[in-house]
């Protein structure tokens, strides 16, 4: 299964298919898309509010405030948990500003489920980091996310994974792969922890993966015609593109 993930992944990267982005793959006999980016050669970057202070909250209004700059989204999707007025959970850095703090002390819910972690995105450089060790050393990061739990840490699964767990969602995560690739997932229909991990692990050949939310996970892939519409977003996590490429 590596090998095929591998031949995915550098197919979304080859000359004239780079548009594409996101590919449709099948693992376990469970469906998923998968957005590959390469962050030397493709800005990533999160969103949370407009020029206007109000929070954007949808992929129709990153798009609107990315056309002033004669860009557009290569793909999107939400970028990691938020409270009710859509203000981050944890860690939020935005262009080199962190706009609140990182938390790393046990609590309720998935973000709480420790070790979570923290996708840091440098200049051309895209890592997933355990969120004690990131405060131990912190990297320079021009944008951060903290979410949880970690899918991967050091090519191993969540230690509270279950096998046989009965709690399933339509989940979306991301990774990074050695040679630094950064890999988003969302499933097509609900799944566990562990199923949604082994993809990450067994699959994308992700040493470490982080849990961005399940429920509300939401996609964006014009190269796939897939717009998904809802509720009002926290971050956004997005590839941008010249619009005109």
């Amino acid at each position: 299964m590596r090998i095929r993930a591998a031949a995915v992944l550098l197919a979304l990267l080859l000359p004239g298919m780079a548009q594409a982005f996101c590919e449709r793959i099948s693992h376990e006999s469970r469906g998923y898309v998968v957005c590959t980016a390469d962050p030397a050669e493709t800005e990533l970057r999160l969103f949370r509010l407009g020029p206007d202070g109000a929070v954007l909250g949808s992929f129709v209004r990153v798009e609107r405030l990315l056309a002033t700059e004669g860009k557009t989204l290569g793909f999107a999707m939400n970028g990691g948990m938020y409270h009710p007025d859509r203000s981050p959970v944890g860690l939020y850095v935005e262009n080199g500003e962190e706009l609140a703090p990182a938390v790393a002390s046990a609590g309720p819910g998935n973000f709480g489920m420790l070790p979570n972690g923290i996708l840091c995105l440098g200049d051309g450089v895209a890592r997933v980091i355990e969120t004690r060790a990131y405060l131990a050393d912190p990297p320079e990061c021009r944008f951060a996310t903290q979410s949880g739990p970690m899918l991967v840490i050091g090519g191993k699964l969540h230690p509270r994974f279950l096998v046989d767990s009965d709690s399933r969602f339509v989940r979306n995560g991301v990774g990074v792969t050695q040679d630094g690739l950064a890999v988003f997932a969302i499933s097509d229909r609900p799944v566990t922890f562990h199923e949604f991990g082994r993809l990450f692990r067994d699959v994308l050949g992700t040493p470490n993966a982080l849990y961005l939310d399940g429920k509300i996970s939401r996609l964006h892939a014009p190269g796939l015609g897939r717009a998904d519409i809802g509720l009002p977003m926290g971050p956004i996590i997005g590839a941008v593109v010249d619009a005109n490429r």
